[in-house]
């Protein structure tokens, strides 16, 4: 445990950013297996009204340093490969 007031401010802002970072990645993670399933199910007019909203979470995760520029720009170019 941290014993220094300001070691002890870190160890919160860490917790409280990880969460925030955690909530990021699973919200693009999850609508990616959203449209993944609809696909698979082809139900492809239901997943095309889904891949804005992935590209939002993917961008806002990669925009705050959650997932890196280049790993986001795979993950949109593979929903769309796998969309077509």
């Amino acid at each position: 445990m941290p014993i220094k007031k300001s070691a002890k401010k870190a160890l919160r802002q860490s917790k409280k950013r990880g969460l925030a970072n955690l909530k990021k990645k699973n919200a693009a993670k999850g609508i990616i297996k959203k449209i993944e399933k609809l696909i698979a199910a082809k139900k492809v007019e239901e997943a095309k009204k889904l891949i804005p909203l992935a590209y939002k979470a993917v961008d806002k995760a990669a925009k705050t340093g959650v997932i890196k520029k280049n790993a986001a720009s795979r993950k949109k170019s593979r929903l769309m490969k796998m969309f077509n």
